[in-house]
């Protein structure tokens, strides 16, 4: 994942410093080589996991797997299965819907499907990495529980408040056309057809959420000075956390990226909890995401989830700063 960044980053830079000819140190071309750069990465992304998706949900036996999930769906060993798998998946919340859409084409019940989406961007393996060498063992398997905590009780409290009524509807007429369940023994060039479509209508959907939510990113990223964020999160606020987790929902940064953030701020005196809850909110709750989660749900399933996943962060944060 590093080296492709380094490659779009430089590719970025050849467009913007080079044939453009802006200025490194300016706001503007900053803010571009972001958006190009990142843009470039998440619809490659995107592309992708969409189409290993479609492969995926192609062979598997969806049919048993969902009816598995639904029998353990009571006793949360479904959400527990699906927040593990979001753990080891390296996707960010942009490139993790195509899989929310597919386990949805599935009938995987949302709940389950919605503790992948939230864990799978918390929980990253590049990130676990650079969090043992940074601050050891401890606070890395801290981190992941966390992670893996928050998508399981959050799948299972939306679940419990019904909001599965509030998929959006595109989702819910795939769910009705999936209803007829057979062997399927076609060979895969016959099957290629069928993923391909099913493949660019996902990303035709949700490009332009992609586009706008990275626009959204590039402009903080350009415009708003990280001494902004530093001054209204220290350590003598006692609502820090909670204004960290505010402050980060304007972002699109994914775990590996907001990393150096998070060492730049526990270095100016934040508290470790507070800057985590400032990367949890940025990964996983951020404006961007938003408007990329408006074309797979509703509006009130939306605000459920960011309230849940919020409250969740908060309240992880403060453990954080309790045990550090």
């Amino acid at each position: 994942m590093e080296q492709l960044t380094n490659l779009f980053s430089s590719f970025a830079d050849y467009i913007v410093y080079s044939l453009l000819g802006l200025e490194k140190a300016g706001l503007f071309s900053t803010a571009l080589q972001y958006f190009i750069t990142t843009f470039i990465l998440i619809s490659v992304l995107v592309i992708l996991v969409t189409y290993i998706m479609g492969i995926v949900t192609s062979y598997l036996p969806m049919d048993k797997i969902r009816k598995y999930l639904e029998r353990h769906k009571k006793t949360g060993v479904g959400n527990i299965m699906a927040s593990a798998l979001g753990a080891i998946t390296p996707f960010c919340s942009c490139s993790s819907i195509p899989l929310f859409v597919g386990m949805m084409q599935a009938k995987i019940p949302v709940g389950i499907a919605l503790s992948f989406l939230i864990t799978s961007p918390l929980v990253n393996e590049i990130a676990i990495a650079l969090f043992w060498v940074t601050y050891g063992w401890k606070i890395t398997v801290i981190y992941i529980i966390s992670g893996i905590l928050l998508g399981i009780l959050g799948g299972i409290i939306l679940e419990k408040l019904g909001m599965a009524k509030y998929v959006a509807d595109w989702l819910q007429d795939l769910d009705k056309n999936n209803t007829q369940v057979k062997d399927d023994e076609r060979s895969f060039l016959k099957r290629i057809p069928e993923i391909n479509a099913e493949a660019l209508q996902t990303t035709k959907n949700l490009m332009p959420y992609i586009f706008v939510g990275i626009a959204i990113g590039a402009f903080i990223h350009g415009y708003v000075p990280q001494s902004f964020f530093e001054n209204y999160i220290s350590e003598s606020n006692p609502f820090a956390v909670p204004i960290a987790v505010v402050l980060a929902i304007p972002l699109y940064i994914d775990a590996v990226g907001v990393l150096p953030v998070i060492e730049s701020l526990v270095n100016k005196g934040v508290p470790l909890g507070t800057a985590i809850a400032f990367m949890m909110a940025s990964i996983g709750l951020s404006l961007p995401e938003a408007l990329l989660l408006k074309k797979v749900m509703k509006k009130k399933l939306i605000v459920a989830f960011f309230t849940t996943i919020g409250i969740g962060m908060i309240l992880s944060g403060y453990l954080f700063n309790l045990v550090m």
